[in-house]
């Protein structure tokens, strides 16, 4: 009886570690943390920053201390800008353009992507195979035989639709709206062929609003490409009319802003004129750029 009270005393008096030096780890685990995620930000927004602030001096310093200048800022490089190009004719040419791209993108990357993803039939594996090749090749490669295509076999320069064609179907937009509709339960699609829908009013029905992560991710994901295209709609139109906005701001950094008073502020002015709907755009909706760019890695 003895020897049990005093080993019970025995394993009392043993030192426990306290919650303090275990709390301590973590804590010091999470600053780290912090720190190094603020400095990945830093170094991801100094570009922007930079771009932003060179636009808006009047004497021009490319050195790094022109990241922090100690005079004032002016408006006299956007003014350019808008005294030289229509920025509003040319954001009309653009929103066709891109319009254009991102519903066609949508329209086809929806039937193909529910196809591969939901109909059974010979050959789709090696079909999404060589999808995938697609991916592989550069676009500056077709651009000759396309231009010839288009302007020669077609008739289509100096036409919106002649700038849009190549770029309606985009691979990317299908491997995103594959993955997700291979997310969604079998039984829904077998509920609705017993009750008689066809597919095309399962698709409309069922399954795309249960994929509209996809949507807005594929129209972000095209919007980006066409909207900071410029050679392409340069080869199909010389006429000022018809071209978007990148083509304008190209032809003016390369032509105007070289004999402007500050041309190292005008060309960055023109970049920014450029990124910030792209900009605007992603910021809009990363919450669902987020959401479907995780979802789409996820295997069905």
């Amino acid at each position: 009886m003895t020897q049990a009270v005093s080993t019970s005393a025995d394993v009392q008096d043993v030192p426990r570690p306290t919650h303090g030096a275990s709390a301590r780890r973590p804590r010091s685990r999470s600053w780290v943390r912090v720190v190094v995620l603020v400095l990945g930000a830093v170094v991801f927004l100094f570009p922007f920053y930079y771009m932003l602030i060179g636009s808006l001096q009047s004497e021009p310093d490319t050195s790094l201390a022109g990241a922090f200048p100690t005079g004032g800022f002016t408006l006299e490089n956007y003014t350019a800008i808008n005294e030289r190009v229509d920025l509003l004719r040319s954001l009309i040419n653009s929103g066709i353009f891109t319009g254009g791209v991102i519903l066609c993108t949508i329209v086809f990357g929806v039937l193909t992507g529910y196809a591969l993803a939901r109909l059974h039939f010979r050959g789709g594996g090696t079909l999404f195979a060589m999808m995938l090749l697609v991916q592989v090749v550069p676009f500056q490669l077709l651009m000759i035989p396309l231009y010839v295509m288009i302007v020669r076999s077609y008739g289509l320069a100096d036409s919106y639709l002649g700038m849009i064609l190549p770029f309606a179907i985009n691979s990317t937009a299908v491997f995103i709206f594959r993955q997700f509709f291979l997310q969604l339960p079998e039984d829904l699609f077998a509920a609705a062929r017993i009750d008689g829908a066809g597919e095309l009013r399962i698709l409309w029905s069922i399954a795309l609003p249960l994929v509209k992560p996809a949507l807005l991710t594929a129209a972000l994901v095209t919007f980006i490409g066409p909207w900071n295209e410029f050679l392409w709609p340069f080869l199909i139109t010389k006429e000022a009319d018809l071209q978007p906005l990148a083509v304008s701001l190209a032809n003016y950094i390369s032509n105007i802003a070289g004999r402007a008073a500050n041309p190292y502020g005008a060309a960055l002015a023109g970049a920014c004129v450029l990124a910030a709907p792209a900009v605007a755009l992603f910021v809009a909706f990363q919450k669902y750029f987020k959401t479907s760019d995780i979802g789409s890695g996820v295997k069905g």
